[in-house]
């Protein structure tokens, strides 16, 4: 797994591995979704945000409100890809990011994702204030 920033981007490294695919060896769609959550998660990490704690000790999470896919061409078993993770847009109460799965510098999907804050009661919450800091830090906005 490789974690890099690069001017305001998060690039996230995955190995396509057998579970991952298809009888024909083609990575089977709503994995790639996994993909770029797990690339999300380790921007906030790198920003020094757990997850964990935000619930624990916030009592807020992060919910897919919205996910616009675009698959253009198929990954394969053992290819190595990368996610790009940009931040488009922070507000008090969600983030919009933007990211493409590549293989090489080909791009195979394109995601535009929505997060909204939630307290532990699943309702609209609001974004602390350190949290947005760290995400604006770190995607250079």
């Amino acid at each position: 797994m490789m974690v890099v920033m690069s001017k305001g981007s998060h690039f996230f490294s995955v190995r396509v591995y057998y579970e991952d695919t298809d009888t024909a060896g083609i990575v089977y769609y709503a994995n790639y979704l996994k993909f770029a959550e797990r690339a999300r998660t380790e921007a906030l990490r790198l920003s020094g945000i757990n997850q964990s704690d935000l619930l624990s000790e916030q009592k807020i999470g992060f919910v897919v409100r919205r996910c616009v896919v675009d698959f253009f061409k198929p990954a394969k078993l053992d290819d190595l890809l990368t996610i790009e993770t940009k931040l488009h847009d922070i507000s008090r109460v969600s983030m919009n990011m933007r990211q493409s799965i590549k293989r090489d510098k080909e791009i195979l999907v394109e995601l535009e994702v929505k997060l909204a804050v939630v307290g532990d009661d699943m309702r609209l919450a609001k974004l602390p204030e350190f949290v947005r800091k760290s995400m604006l830090k770190i995607f250079n906005h």
